[in-house]
């Protein structure tokens, strides 16, 4: 009877913490997204200084781990600009003999970067409802994208990532995309 009691309450105290977790974090984090618009508006194009060669994360053909790809990109004065340029290219996938960790037909909805250096990048629906699956492949995924935006940009230090304008528990049902990532090199050869 014990043993079920402390079972029980374990269960509780589990399903209080995911619940406490998308209650808590899903509106103040939007807010905070939102409230950046205007510090973040669009200059693509415009406040070139000049280019930054950058390493893109893309799968090796194992999909074992990420493996960079090196662009050179206009630099832009603006983080958010330069954080766009950088998802799109993700998104257009690998030019070389590696494998897309995003799905073709995502596309970036927005991308914030607040001043605290926590970028909220907004993808639309197409990047879980296309997602292969698998905790491997959403790992690289999300670290292909936390990668790229934290490794090439110092105003960056980590990423939240959301999907179609929400918060989102995962991408394909294994990794917590409650809190915002920081870079992890364990994945990258």
């Amino acid at each position: 009877m014990i043993l079920r009691h402390r079972l029980f309450r374990s269960i509780l105290v589990v399903i209080g913490g995911i619940t406490f977790c998308a209650v808590l974090f899903n509106q103040p984090i939007l807010l905070l997204a939102l409230d950046q618009t205007d510090k973040n508006e669009s200059v693509v194009g415009t406040n070139t200084s000049g280019k930054s060669v950058v390493h893109l994360y893309f799968s090796d053909k194992k999909g074992s781990f990420l493996t960079a790809e090196e662009r050179v990109f206009f630099d832009s004065d603006d983080p958010a600009d330069f954080a766009k340029i950088i998802i799109e290219a993700l998104i257009e996938g690998p030019r070389k003999d590696l494998v897309r960790t995003i799905p073709a037909r995502t596309t970036l909805r927005a991308l914030y970067v607040t001043q605290e250096g926590i970028a909220f990048v907004d993808f639309s629906d197409t990047i879980k409802d296309d997602h292969p699956g698998g905790v491997r492949s959403e790992l690289l995924t999300i670290f292909s994208i936390v990668n790229s935006l934290v490794l090439n940009m110092s105003q960056v230090d980590a990423v939240k990532i959301l999907i179609n304008g929400n918060e989102s528990t995962a991408l394909a049902g294994h990794v917590d995309l409650c809190f915002p990532f920081k870079a992890n090199m364990l994945l990258v050869r």
